[in-house]
């Protein structure tokens, strides 16, 4: 859509919740306003009889010279910086693919190099089935038999009714939100039409204020009695183009949030600084109650390998602490000795003991984890309200199957309901909250956006002043003067910012 961009606050705010039709005559409208006022009302310009170049100069206010912005030619940009990093990050990519060749590269040679009991022990891929679907599947697939094909179907058909209710519930949502929101809208729209009086009316005063103000003056110079040198000395001030008394209380605000800023970020470095050192305290406290405890059981230890039983009860109960406290070998070695055992069964029980504190990983139990077999092995842990309804077609004279199946279902059932309609209420209010967040703001922006159409017409119309003070500095006669005042209020009136009903 080939528009004009408007982008003063005022039609910002009308094209917000707009819709894309509205927006294209709400865009044509303000198109036609400028067309006619600014093309076909100054058609007489172009005519035959129309003024000398520099009855145009008095007409149009024309400078004799006026420089191109400096900014014109500034912000170019290189089209060769901007591919950079599209090819940085080509290189990058294929960087990191060879770096993960070289890990595979260096870990096959590492493994090698490595002891055989710092290896990771084999372990078997275990294949969790936590869907009931899916477990019905696999059993219908491992044993089809009368009750799992029963069962299966039962439960892949109650999937399935329970897929559409929920598809339901969830449209049943939508649609209820959606209306909800229309409604919503027409009474933020509704509002909304008094906030954009104030501000379709406070720009025109401003303008209408103007337009009295520049007439005084201009009627006050073209008068025949003596005028002061300096009759317009408010377009002279930059007060008339910007806010002091804002912008000062601005940069006191910003000099308090610097402030804060600086003063959170010193109390958060000296937190981290307390804190590290607190941590850094309590760890060498944690060393030496470790190592008390360690003690204690080395004695401890000592004492079983003195005392007399059962020797395979000591051993588990030894090699167990021994690996618990981590032991070096001459701690294991000195305690070992103090045992009645024979020199040889000494020596292998110390071997073993070693040899499991020096392992880095072990296997998983094989009731938990499989033998270790590099094969698959099936497991199924459920957490569904189906798996009762399975259970219950698989055996359907279980009073307590029925029950459960009754009792998980209809749970699951209102869980999901009472979700939906928690859902569809929450996002109905936030709605709601939203729209008056948005009235809110834009009742507060009218004033904001007031003042920037003065700044902006003050500063539209300044430069025209200016203009008009030089050629009184030229002495032109009043007459083209009258020409100059005139065109300045009809630029006051019609020029921009522009006003759009």
């Amino acid at each position: 859509m080939n528009t004009i961009q408007f982008n003063d606050g005022e039609t910002r705010r009308q094209l917000r919740n707009l819709t894309n039709s509205q927006k294209v005559n709400n865009y044509k409208t303000k198109e036609g306003v400028i067309v006619n006022n600014f093309i076909k009302d100054n058609d007489d310009l172009y005519s035959p009889n129309a003024l000398s170049l520099d009855s145009s100069r008095d007409t149009l206010i024309i400078s004799d010279n006026v420089k191109l912005p400096k900014q014109l030619n500034e912000n170019k940009t290189n089209p060769q910086r901007s591919l950079l990093p599209i090819s940085g990050l080509a290189v990058g990519v294929m960087g990191v693919f060879a770096g993960l060749s070289y890990f595979v590269k260096r870990n096959a040679k590492i493994t090698n190099e490595i002891a055989k009991e710092k290896w990771i022990t084999s372990f078997t891929r275990n294949i969790s089935i936590n869907e009931e679907t899916v477990q019905a599947i696999v059993q219908m697939v491992q044993n089809p038999n009368k009750k799992t094909i029963r069962a299966g179907l039962g439960v892949l058909t109650l999937t399935a009714t329970a897929f559409m209710g929920k598809t339901f519930l969830d449209g049943f949502k939508e649609v209820w939100v959606k209306k909800r929101e229309a409604d919503i809208q027409k009474n933020l729209q509704e509002q909304l039409i008094a906030v954009e009086t104030q501000s379709f009316s406070g720009k025109m005063q401003i303008i209408r204020n103007s337009l009295s103000e520049k007439t005084k003056m201009f009627s006050s110079y073209l008068a025949p009695s003596e005028y002061n040198e300096q009759p317009f000395g408010m377009f002279k001030s930059s007060k008339d183009l910007t806010f002091t008394s804002e912008a000062t209380g601005a940069d006191k605000d910003n000099k308090k949030d610097m402030l804060r800023y600086f003063a959170l970020g010193g109390a958060t470095l000296a937190s981290i600084i307390g804190l590290s050192l607190y941590s850094m305290k309590n760890l060498r406290a944690g060393h030496s109650e470790t190592k008390k405890f360690v003690e204690k059981t080395k004695k401890d230890l000592e004492y079983i390998a003195k005392a007399r039983g059962n020797k395979r009860f000591k051993q588990e109960y030894m090699e167990n602490m021994f690996q618990f406290i981590n032991a070096k070998r001459q701690d294991v070695e000195k305690i070992v000795e103090m045992t009645n055992w024979k020199k040889k069964d000494k020596k292998a029980f110390v071997e073993m003991v070693m040899q499991k504190i020096n392992t880095s990983t072990v296997k998983v139990n094989p009731n938990i984890g499989g033998d270790g077999t590099q094969k698959p092995s099936f497991s199924s842990f459920v957490d569904d309200y189906r798996a009762f309804f399975y259970n219950l077609l698989i055996e359907p004279d279980n009073k307590q199957f029925q029950q459960l199946f009754f009792g998980t279902t209809a749970l699951a059932g209102v869980s999901y309901g009472g979700k939906v309609i928690g859902d569809a209420i929450k996002e109905v209010q936030v709605k709601k909250i939203n729209a008056q967040t948005e009235l809110d703001l834009q009742q507060r922006l009218v004033s904001t956006e007031l003042r920037n159409f003065k700044a902006k017409k003050d500063a539209a119309i300044k430069p025209l002043v200016d203009e008009f003070y030089k050629q009184v500095d030229e002495g032109k006669p009043k007459e083209q003067l009258k020409t100059v005042a005139e065109n300045i209020l009809f630029e006051i009136k019609n020029g921009p910012p522009f006003v759009y009903s």
